[in-house]
């Protein structure tokens, strides 16, 4: 992998190709990114680059008149970040996320990485956190079929049985039932980038992307982009 950015979603819209034809697209607020560590082999095992994304004002503690410290900005960046966005020569950053590109000897402190390095036709696979449904049944969650909605149906939406009583006396690991649904980590590989304006910062995806509006997305060059 030798691509790779941090970008916000803004939201869903649809564009016209030169053909006349209509493509849904995710629009991506994408970087700009700056490089705040560049990590090696020598120094600290592997070879890889970390990118900040989205300033974030420090975390201010002072004191009040009795002498009682007071946080002005709980949600801030504490210290230690401080001394390591000073470093690399950046301001806070609200987002960090490391890179293992296999030119990472060529990227410096501080580098700042645009939506303009990837170009409308490349493939990319888009990870994010999928919107969170809570606790919700067997047929919302699973897509499992109901039963009968007569009057005298005692079963609708239930999961249905478990699984035998005698053999095998147990409910077998991964059975589809109600549970928690939404909110895990979520990769969609092969999407393809339909247009780029880097005056805007902007990348528009093919299809969706995982994740509600505003969140965080990690846009990197697809595995399978050569298959």
């Amino acid at each position: 992998m030798k691509k790779g950015i941090l970008a916000t979603k803004i939201g869903m819209t649809q564009i016209f190709n030169d053909n006349g034809v209509l493509t849904p697209v995710t629009v991506l607020k994408a970087g700009p990114c700056y490089v705040t560590q560049v990590k090696s082999v020598d120094t600290d095992g592997y070879s890889a680059v970390q990118v900040g994304f989205v300033d974030k004002k420090d975390k201010i503690i002072t004191k009040d008149a009795t002498g009682r410290k007071e946080v002005k900005r709980i949600h801030g960046v504490n210290k230690p970040l401080q001394g390591h966005f000073a470093k690399a020569g950046v301001s806070g950053k609200r987002y960090l996320k490391e890179f293992k590109f296999e030119n990472a000897g060529e990227y410096t402190l501080g580098q700042e990485i645009k939506a303009d390095i990837f170009e409308a036709g490349d493939k990319i696979d888009a990870t994010g956190t999928s919107k969170g449904k809570g606790f919700q049944g067997a047929i919302k969650r699973h897509g499992l079929h109901r039963g009968p909605m007569g009057h005298g149906s005692k079963f609708h939406r239930h999961a249905g049985s478990n699984g035998a009583c005698s053999d095998p006396s147990r409910v077998f690991k991964g059975k589809k039932m109600p549970g928690q649904m939404g909110n895990v980590k979520v990769t969609i590989q092969n999407l393809e980038v339909v247009r780029v304006d880097a005056e805007k910062d902007l990348i528009l995806v093919k299809g969706a992307v995982p994740g509600p509006k505003k969140a965080c997305v990690v846009i990197k060059e697809s595995v399978k982009s050569g298959k």
